[in-house]
């Protein structure tokens, strides 16, 4: 577990089994709360990295990411990759094509907090390919 359970003060939370088909190697997820807002801490071993994915909603929802450690990666549809550090904090509005993940040689951990939504939910799309992974 590359000591991950030392990366931050959050919980690194249990291996993300239910979601494992949405990344590529291994995530762990806490739930840090599920009350008005949901907010849960995403940990991921370094190379891990989610799919392409589309936060959607009627109204209002999107995401937002709050980096705590370790180095990652963020990038929408069509723009260039962009490199995160603990201490940044990415806006994602609903509809927008993304994805997220760790450095290839460095763990990342990120809070991520759903928006409020009407309607609101994640359509999971194709997988980062590692052509697209290994030229960042």
């Amino acid at each position: 577990m590359e000591n991950l359970e030392k990366l931050s003060q959050f919980p690194l939370g249990q291996p993300n089994n239910a979601y494992a088909q949405y990344f590529i190697g291994q995530s762990y997820l806490a739930v840090l709360s599920d009350k008005q807002v949901p907010v849960a801490n995403v940990t991921f071993e370094a190379g891990c990295r989610n799919n392409w994915h589309i936060h959607e909603a009627e109204e209002g929802g999107g995401q937002i990411l709050i980096v705590t450690a370790g180095r990652g990666w963020y990038q929408e549809w069509g723009k260039p990759a962009r490199a995160l550090k603990a201490g940044d904090v990415v806006n994602i509005p609903a509809g927008v094509k993304h994805w997220h993940g760790a450095c290839k040689d460095e763990p990342f951990q990120h809070l991520a907090i759903e928006v409020p939504a009407k309607g609101g939910k994640n359509v999971w799309l194709e997988p980062v390919t590692d052509e697209q992974y290994n030229n960042l």
